[in-house]
């Protein structure tokens, strides 16, 4: 399956492609956002989630940390770039809105899994008493969120077998 979300469009320039959103930017400009043109999602997003990783990452080691996990808040992609300094956000709130429906719905429901563990393990963490009990949670929820962030990434990045192929061939 391929997720390409950018078509070629008659003078060389590329928008992306979806239900009747027409044109957004250019690949140029979406590449210089850092907003993959192929897919019209930017990697600047996951930092949301890496965030809660590293807090989670920390709970054993330093246990007073679950307080400052518990601050995390789950935004969505637009809420996420409206709170951010990302230069070109309303270019890439744009460009998300404007993604194929088949890329956004597979983005979507990744992103839907990650923030319901995140927020099941917050709630579960305001509840128990033990640190260790914390320790344990945190460490379970950043084995399951961390491969879920790549996989995330991959669908930014449109990894598809095409462009797996061709990474591997190119080193």
């Amino acid at each position: 399956m391929t997720l390409t979300a950018i078509q070629p469009a008659q003078h060389d320039h590329h928008d992306l492609a979806s239900a009747g959103a027409g044109p957004v930017a250019s690949a140029a400009e979406l590449m210089a956002a850092n907003i993959n043109p192929r897919t019209g999602l930017a990697t600047d997003y996951l930092n949301h989630f890496n965030e809660a990783i590293m807090l989670l990452e920390l709970i054993p080691d330093m246990p007073d940390c679950y307080e400052l996990f518990l601050e995390w808040q789950p935004l969505s992609y637009a809420e996420h770039f409206i709170k951010s300094n990302f230069k070109a956000r309303d270019l890439a709130i744009a460009s998300y809105e404007a993604a194929r429906p088949a890329i956004r719905a597979e983005f979507d429901a990744l992103v839907a899994n990650m923030t319901q563990i995140l927020t099941t393990v917050g709630e579960a963490m305001r509840t128990v008493q033990q640190d260790r009990t914390r320790a344990m949670l945190a460490e379970q929820a950043a084995g399951w969120v961390k491969p879920m962030v790549g996989t995330a990434g991959g669908i930014i990045n449109g990894r598809d077998q095409e462009s797996d192929v061709d990474s591997i061939m190119a080193q």
